[in-house]
């Protein structure tokens, strides 16, 4: 799977430095070249002895011990890989990266590589929950990094939550899936946007309108697209689901941002996917500090939203453009006049009231519609399946299309 694949893996301090062990040994089973750079404090832990035995590979963990004195040792770790592996990453090291701090050989190195970067955290649940934690992965997010979601269980610090470093076996599916050829795959060299989840519409500091959209359609979209080959770019309302890899992921808040955002990305776009639920409406006045409660009742006067999918069915050119209709009757009919009064090339619709396919829930069961009148049925199944079986329906009918692109 990843055969001659350079991987750089940075071994930071935590009691989670016993899987990168294992990792390095899938990664080394899979083909990959492995090498490790590690920490003064993840040297507690497992000595550089073991990583050596398991990656054939020097293993370095002083930024002034040249090895080899043709190169500047950091430099040349830099520029060899492929991708730049953190794992575990500590709250200390996510800190020190999104603040520029290069005070050792992981964070010199990592601040001169121009390879690819992923992040993965492993730490008590208090800490990764920290607001200083959160602002620093916020912001590393931001410059392009990609994170590994740590997986929820009991914790080496007896607490049971969110802070496990995701397991090795996993970590090393996600790297081949990165890494997999895409040149002969359907959607190689295509750019796909894709909308998820809910907008808030912001009434005062505190209280919003908004609505019952997980995102789980919309993020599995999103994988089935960057699995086909596509370049993804995932628009994303707030949702508690982890950030998928392998895409750009922009997370916004209102109908306005998400607007903005697909502007943004339009124009070079070649597929357009709208799964997200925007509002239809917002407050005409967003009160500045928290309205207090008073005696009787209260109105707010809402305005309407910019409609996305009409706005991109009125700027599409070569577009093909995708949206979803979350209806709670006559799901099929509601769908074929969006079709045509948004000028839709797909509408794909679903009665959110079915318990098999409402909001939150990890299956779906919708209707393709195409301007060209076909009407696909799927049975209910899980919204990971659904979502390639759909790319790959509308790949099929539009062919001829994306070959021309």
């Amino acid at each position: 799977m990843l055969l001659n694949k350079k991987i750089l893996l940075c071994v930071t301090g935590g009691i989670a430095v016993y899987k990168a062990v294992a990792l390095v040994s899938k990664l080394s089973q899979a083909g990959a070249e492995v090498k490790v750079i590690m920490t003064e404090s993840a040297q507690q832990f497992v000595t550089p002895l073991t990583f050596q035995a398991m990656s054939r590979n020097d293993v370095f963990v002083d930024t002034f011990d040249e090895k080899d004195s043709r190169v500047i040792a950091h430099i040349d770790l830099a520029d060899w890989a492929d991708l730049v592996v953190v794992a575990p990453a500590t709250a200390n090291v996510i800190g020190k990266l999104a603040n520029g701090i290069a005070d050792d050989m992981v964070t010199t190195t990592l601040l001169a590589t121009t390879a690819e970067v992923w992040i993965a955290p492993a730490m008590n649940v208090h800490m990764y929950e920290n607001k200083a934690v959160i602002r620093n992965m916020t912001t590393l997010h931001e410059d392009g990094y990609q994170f590994i979601e740590p997986s929820e269980g009991f914790l080496a610090c007896g607490y049971i939550g969110k802070g496990r470093l995701e397991e090795p076996e996993k970590i090393v599916e996600l790297i081949a899936q990165r890494f997999t050829s895409s040149k002969n795959l359907p959607l190689s060299g295509k750019k796909v946007v894709i909308t998820a989840g809910p907008t808030r519409e912001r009434i005062d500091p505190v209280r919003y309108v908004s609505n019952f959209s997980s995102g789980k359609m919309g993020y599995a979209m999103a994988e089935a697209a960057a699995a086909l080959g596509a370049e993804t770019i995932l628009i994303s309302g707030p949702v508690g689901l982890d950030k998928p890899v392998g895409m750009t992921v922009i997370d916004v808040e209102s109908a306005a941002e998400m607007l903005e955002a697909v502007r943004t990305h339009f124009d070079d776009a070649d597929i357009v996917v709208k799964s997200a639920a925007v509002a239809d409406y917002r407050p005409k006045d967003i009160h500045p500090e928290k309205m207090k409660k008073q005696a009787g009742d209260s109105v707010i006067e809402l305005e309407r939203t910019t409609d996305i999918l009409r706005t991109m069915g009125g700027m599409k050119t070569h577009q093909i453009l995708v949206g979803f209709a979350a209806e709670t009757n006559n799901a099929v009919g509601y769908g074929m006049g969006k079709l045509e009064s948004k000028n839709l090339d797909y509408v794909i619709v679903n009665d959110v009231t079915d318990p098999a396919g409402g909001f939150g829930s990890d299956t779906n069961v919708v209707t393709l519609l195409s301007k060209r009148g076909t009407h696909q049925p799927f049975q209910a199944m899980a919204k990971t399946a659904l979502a390639k079986v759909l790319f790959e329906a509308i790949i099929q009918e539009e062919s001829e299309q994306l070959n021309d692109r």
